[in-house]
């Protein structure tokens, strides 16, 4: 089936113009996964060594996930838009299928408490990473065909949370917080951008913050959270010890860091540094410099996403657009909230940040949302709105003249 919705010609891959891609795009995601590569092997080296006698195996894990979320980002700039569209439902059908399989007893793989992956010999796949880009792709298609029934009717607001609420209660259920308000999230900004009206849009805010405050209380661990991170000092020792220790890196990394290497807090210190709190490890190690470029990083990838939804808008391509949109609020809302737990500016939630942490299914689902935009990119740039139009070669032969590098 995979093969039939591939197709490697015309692409931006295999093109008359040879590689088309948004370079810049690309160049900036690139730039965030080499960094990625560089601190997960400084970061992880003295638990991989604990562990498992080798202080390079995360690395090389790392590496591993690295080729396989470049080949899932080629191979998704193989398959046209409308395909997507057209298969929105069932990749819908796909995600409730692994958020059910994820909470079954021995389906599911328990880690630090959460069931939020499914076991396949060595490797753990995490379907919340998965189901996030479905949701995007599925509500992306919804606001095509409901678009007047969206901007007029409440129905039409109502009926897009008759799945994401039951998708929200799984995710819960693992429990994963952290990706349960990114999806969220982004679908509430994927609404607002359809054309619901403000009204509406306003009072679908008060109850997100309602629900997040009945969540906060419903579960002890949520409200210490909650209580300590605005003090983590009253009890640095307890509830407050990791984020202490992640305020202790960016204390010890002051300008210019304590270079490459050479953090402290990695050994043992901070729980997670490979993984949540790579952010911090970073900021230790390369200073205030080095954590404001890679935030620019982040924030440039993240605007560029937006203009490719705004570019594919242009061209009338709403679908492509909605989907752009929504893929970068997902990058966004996992951003600032990983840099916020990381500086104490959000309670602790154990939620990744794109292209940097240690982690298979989140870097290769990066990647192939980034092989996702720049498809959208290419197809709005050569006004290729269906996936049955015919191209040939000669269509391809010079950069079109409103060129956006």
């Amino acid at each position: 089936m995979i093969f039939g919705v591939i197709k490697p010609y015309p692409s931006p891959i295999i093109s008359g113009r040879g590689v088309d891609v948004d370079f810049p795009m690309l160049a900036g995601c690139l730039a965030l996964l080499g960094l990625g590569l560089v601190m997960i092997t400084s970061a992880s080296s003295e638990v991989a060594a604990v562990q498992s006698g080798n202080a390079l195996y995360m690395m090389t894990r790392h590496l591993i996930y690295l080729v396989l979320g470049l080949g899932a980002c080629v191979a998704t700039m193989m398959v046209p838009v409308a395909t997507w569209q057209r298969l929105g439902w069932l990749m819908l059908i796909g995600a409730f299928g692994l958020l059910v399989m994820v909470i079954v007893p021995g389906i599911g793989r328990e880690v630090n408490g959460s069931m939020r992956w499914i076991g396949f010999g060595m490797f753990n796949v995490q379907p919340s990473e998965i189901a996030k880009v479905f949701v995007v792709i599925f509500l992306a298609g919804y606001l095509i065909r409901r678009q007047q029934e969206v901007r007029e009717s409440w129905m039409g607001f109502f009926k897009p949370f008759i799945v994401l609420l039951p998708m929200a209660g799984l995710l819960l259920m693992e429990p994963d917080f952290g990706a349960t308000v990114v999806m969220m999230g982004s679908a509430a900004a994927m609404l607002f951008l359809g054309g619901v009206g403000l009204f509406r849009f306003a009072l679908m805010v008060a109850l997100a913050v309602g629900a997040v405050f009945v969540l906060v209380q419903a579960q002890p661990y949520r409200m210490a959270r909650l209580i300590t991170f605005t003090d983590p000092w009253s009890d640095q020792f307890g509830s407050g010890y990791q984020l202490t220790q992640a305020l202790i890196a960016f204390g010890r990394g002051e300008w210019f860091g304590v270079g490459l290497g050479n953090s402290v807090q990695k050994q043992f210190y901070l729980p997670e540094a490979h993984t949540d709190f790579v952010f911090s490890v970073l900021a230790e190690e390369l200073g205030v410099v080095g954590s404001l470029a890679t935030v620019a990083l982040f924030v440039f990838v993240s605007i560029r996403a937006m203009y490719i939804g705004m570019w594919a808008e242009r061209a009338k391509q709403f679908f492509a657009a909605y989907t752009a949109y929504g893929l970068a609020f997902l990058w966004i809302g996992q951003f600032l909230i990983n840099i916020g737990v990381n500086v104490g500016l959000l309670p602790t939630k154990g939620l990744t940040l794109p292209f940097l942490s240690y982690g298979g299914s989140s870097l290769i689902i990066c990647c192939a949302s980034l092989g996702l935009l720049l498809r959208i990119e290419w197809e709005s740039r050569n006004n290729m709105g269906s996936e049955e139009a015919e191209f040939k070669e000669s269509d391809f032969a010079e950069e079109p003249a409103h060129g956006r590098r």
